[in-house]
């Protein structure tokens, strides 16, 4: 521990506080944190709008395209498994910045890519900024919000993450539509053209600088977690930051509270597998693993494909992915609003309950619908009849209501606040990164699964997946609605 930390909880810099705290202020901390959410969701749902044309641009194989929508995943995976310790070492907030610039310099060299080569590694250099926002963020916000309404704060890193999406899909279909409206704006040539006309993709790419650069000027005035600094004896300091959220008196409260927690041994890799916080480690692994292969992701890097095969065409297939992110935010909202009062655990069972149901149903559509439909090199060949496309993106439209209120949301609440303190960093790691690895999986795999068994398959096979995921979280997800991380922590321990 530093010397800063106080032997008296009431020093002078304490008294000093203010008795009631401000609402603004956390809410202002805690948007400027959500915001790595918004460019999470951003970079990875840009790629729905830009695999086409990079495919046509480079002549990419199946293998190559897979490759190329999964290359920002791979990133993904060495982000999120070096973020624990990192933070639990350096602090989350530096990370955060470290994660502002990978998004800024990922967009900026996206939009210019000399070759695919410089493409990819500019995607893996996205991926490791995602990667550690996706570990950091939730987290930071977990230690810093109050019990009573943590889940709602927690759960706006979910809705930035799918206004991020939405942006992405609008973006997308936005500049498509100039560039096919405006075929000889900026002159007809030279680097604009390029970019904004001739090569759209290349725009879709370079709007993310936008948000980054936002993201990182924020960054620089928002205060360090306080259980990080509780943990690196700055006593003071979080004590400043909680009472400037809840007030003096419910601030000591909650030093007292963390410093009984971290009282106990320092926190190491080998105590998440002792009894009690092994489940604990299951639970937010098996989270993140079913959260990937449950199809969301898959519509968000496939959509416009997986509406091709179902009829659809062009900047139609677009718009509909445009429709796909308006009802999974509006959903999202509703899980932000209900999830504190609702609670975590009947969200979950019963949304990924009905998304068993509705993933059989739309695979069940493509099986008996289909005229001839195949996949070759990315592309969908044949189409369902008019009808059954117009029920396949009905659905959808519900699936995607059904678990965006159920595990998109939940899990990013969940996974940070079912750890204790001292291994917090370090366990949300592990999780995050079997998120990701898993993601890059289903996302490298999809393209040729469903070109050699067929799109039915692959709704089908997710189905499966989603009953057994309800099962398991039945059987092993505690409810944590209105507990503090430190009663959470005790609940695991008995």
């Amino acid at each position: 521990m530093n010397s800063d930390q106080p032997t008296d909880l009431v020093s002078p810099e304490a008294t000093a506080l203010s008795e009631h705290g401000s609402g603004w202020y956390l809410a202002g901390v805690c948007s400027v944190a959500s915001l790595g959410g918004l460019l999470f969701g951003f970079d990875t749902a840009v790629i729905s709008g830009t695999s086409n044309f990079v495919e046509l641009k480079y002549g990419l194989s199946e293998w190559a395209s897979g490759w190329f929508v999964s290359a920002a995943l791979v990133g993904c995976i060495f982000g999120a498994g070096a973020t624990g310790v990192l933070s639990d070492r350096f602090g989350r907030k530096p990370l955060l910045i470290v994660s502002a610039l990978c998004f800024l310099f990922c967009a900026l060299f996206c939009a210019v890519p000399p070759n695919f080569e410089v493409l990819i590694a500019s995607r893996i250099v996205c991926g490791l900024g995602v990667g550690m926002a996706s570990v950091l963020a939730p987290m930071f916000l977990s230690e810093l919000a109050p019990p009573q309404i943590r889940g709602r704060l927690v759960a706006l890193y979910q809705l930035s993450i799918v206004i991020g999406i939405l942006a992405a899909y609008f973006s997308n279909w936005a500049l498509l539509c100039f560039a096919r409206a405006n075929p000889e704006a900026l002159g007809g040539q030279g680097w604009m053209h390029l970019i904004l006309i001739a090569e759209t993709w290349r725009a879709m790419f370079g709007a993310g600088m936008i948000p980054a650069s936002l993201f990182l000027f924020l960054l620089l005035f928002i205060p360090e977690s306080p259980r990080w600094l509780m943990q690196h004896g700055s006593a003071n300091r979080a004590l400043v930051t909680l009472a400037k959220i809840a007030g003096r008196d419910t601030a000591k409260k909650q030093i007292a509270e963390i410093q009984a927690a971290l009282a106990q041994e320092q926190g190491s890799f080998t105590e998440l597998f002792r009894p009690g916080l092994r489940v604990a480690l299951m639970v937010g692994i098996m989270l993140s693993v079913f959260g990937q292969l449950s199809f969301a992701n898959i519509v968000v890097y496939y959509g416009p494909k997986i509406l091709e095969a179902a009829g659809f065409r062009d900047i139609a297939s677009l718009l509909g992915q445009v429709g796909f992110g308006v009802i999974t935010l509006i959903f999202t909202i509703i899980a932000v609003f209900t999830i504190d009062r609702w609670g975590r655990r009947p969200l979950l069972i019963n949304g990924m309950a009905g998304v068993t149901v509705l993933l059989a149903l739309i695979g069940i559509l493509f099986y008996v619908g289909a005229s001839g439909v195949s996949w070759e090199d990315g592309v969908a060949h044949g189409t369902v009849s008019k009808t059954v496309g117009i029920w396949i993106g009905i659905l959808i439209c519900v699936y995607m209501a059904c678990i965006s209120i159920s595990i998109s949301a939940v899990i990013w609440v969940l996974t940070p606040e079912i750890f204790p303190n001292r291994v917090r960093g370090r366990a949300a790691s592990l999780a995050t990164l079997a998120n990701w690895s898993t993601n890059a999986f289903s996302a490298f795999l999809f393209p040729i699964y469903v070109g050699q068994f067929g799109m039915h398959t692959g709704f089908f096979t997710s189905a499966v997946i989603c009953l057994v995921a309800t099962l398991v979280f039945w059987r092993f997800v505690p409810e944590t609605k209105g507990k503090s991380l430190e009663e959470i922590e005790a609940y695991w321990v008995r």
